[in-house]
């Protein structure tokens, strides 16, 4: 008697026609993607053209240095009783000083004069009669004379020091990612750099010290703020599969969006402050980051990521790969 053995199997139900390997899913998330680079090759050609102005400007006309390059003077008051700019101004104008500057150091009895190489001896003297006014004592303290020669090789290092910090940026990026995201990086570090001074030759707009750090500062910033995007694409070029690179770029974009526009916003509420309550001092400085904040955050869209594209960013520059002397002890 032969016995017969059925085999059960556990049913199974189908997947759904429309079913993707996970590995296959883009996002983790239920949002849209911003399509950034759909108009990736329009916006690069208003950039080259905005970006060229602003380097005709500084060719042609170059920049309203101040003080700090070009020589000249610069002395703190400090006044018993509270005072105006213009009434300390006036006073220097009548005492025959050339082209004074006058502005606030935190306080209404607290002042700074700047001024061009003035003419004559006794210049500290001349300047503490000059700057008396009626019923309110003034006290002068450091009068500083900068040479024209020594403002020419502050300039001039100034560039180097802006040169020196975009050379050390492309090292830090090729080594932490690929050389054709620091070479993009390098490129939008330029962009915020030209953007920023260019709008200063074409404005003629002071600019000293105050605006050359602010310059520096927004190199860091700019740069910061590329590396976040850069590491998201990194990481969606190893884990989403299927996607163009452009389409990987979108992705990766619109999943830092929400924290670029967090940052931004926050250092923006400090520069604004800086600006309509810091006084004089900051204020060449507050609109040096103002200008260069938007720029910064542009460039790291459609100049860093865009750049990596054209130059042929895909999957295989973010694989890890085997030496084939591991390989073979693998087998």
């Amino acid at each position: 008697m032969s016995k017969n053995t059925a085999k059960t199997s556990a049913p199974t139900t189908p997947a759904p026609a429309n079913s993707q390997p996970s590995e296959q899913l883009p996002l983790a998330y239920d949002e849209p993607i911003i399509r950034f680079m759909k108009y990736r090759r329009f916006i690069t050609m208003i950039t080259i053209l905005v970006t060229l102005a602003g380097l005709v400007s500084l060719v042609t006309r170059g920049l309203n240095l101040g003080l700090d390059f070009t020589g000249g003077v610069s002395a703190e008051l400090h006044y018993a009783n509270p005072v105006t700019t213009a009434s300390v101004q006036s006073a220097l104008n009548a005492a025959g000083f050339k082209e004074p500057v006058v502005q606030y150091l935190g306080t209404q009895r607290e002042l700074l004069v700047r001024m061009p190489v003035q003419e004559g001896a006794d210049l500290a003297a001349r300047l503490n009669k000059a700057v008396q006014l009626p019923n309110n004592t003034a006290t002068v303290h450091k009068v500083d004379a900068v040479g024209s020669q020594v403002g020419n090789e502050l300039y001039l290092r100034s560039l180097g020091a802006i040169a020196l910090a975009l050379v050390m940026m492309l090292i830090y990026v090729a080594v932490r990612f690929e050389l054709k995201l620091a070479v993009g990086a390098v490129m939008s570090l330029l962009h915020d750099t030209l953007f920023t001074v260019g709008l200063f030759s074409i404005f003629w707009w002071p600019f000293d010290l105050t605006a050359l750090a602010a310059v520096l500062a927004l190199i860091g910033y700019s740069l910061n703020d590329t590396i976040v995007v850069f590491d998201r694409i990194r990481e969606n070029f190893r884990k989403i599969r299927g996607a163009t690179p452009v389409e990987v770029v979108d992705i990766s974009l619109t999943e830092t969006l929400r924290r670029t526009i967090m940052t931004v916003t926050t250092v923006l509420l400090v520069v604004l402050s800086m600006m309509f309550l810091g006084g004089d001092g900051l204020y060449w400085f507050s609109v040096t980051m103002l200008v260069g904040l938007f720029a910064g955050t542009y460039s790291s869209i459609y100049i860093a990521a865009n750049y990596a594209l054209m130059m042929g960013l895909n999957r295989q520059d973010f694989l890890v790969t085997v030496k084939p002397e591991f390989e073979e002890s693998l087998t």
